[in-house]
């Protein structure tokens, strides 16, 4: 198992900076999900800024979010 989401910062630039409990930091893209469902609504930047660590991964206040696993490996 892939360590877990400690923090999270979101980015200008549609990405995200996460910290792991490992203590890697790692960014990931979010660029290639906004045109996709639930993801819409992080296009809007007030709303993608407000990205919080929730149970070992990531989530914004309606609920998207995004496999811990996937953030650790794809992100770079």
């Amino acid at each position: 198992m892939n360590p877990r989401v400690k923090s999270v910062v979101a980015n200008e630039n549609y990405t995200i900076t996460i910290t792991f409990e490992n203590g890697e930091t790692k960014i990931f893209d979010m660029t290639p999900y906004l045109d996709f469902g639930v993801f819409i609504e992080l296009k809007d930047k007030n709303y993608f800024r407000q990205v919080k660590p929730f149970m070992g991964t990531i989530s914004w206040p309606h609920g998207q979010d995004v496999c811990p696993d996937t953030l650790y490996i794809e992100g770079k």
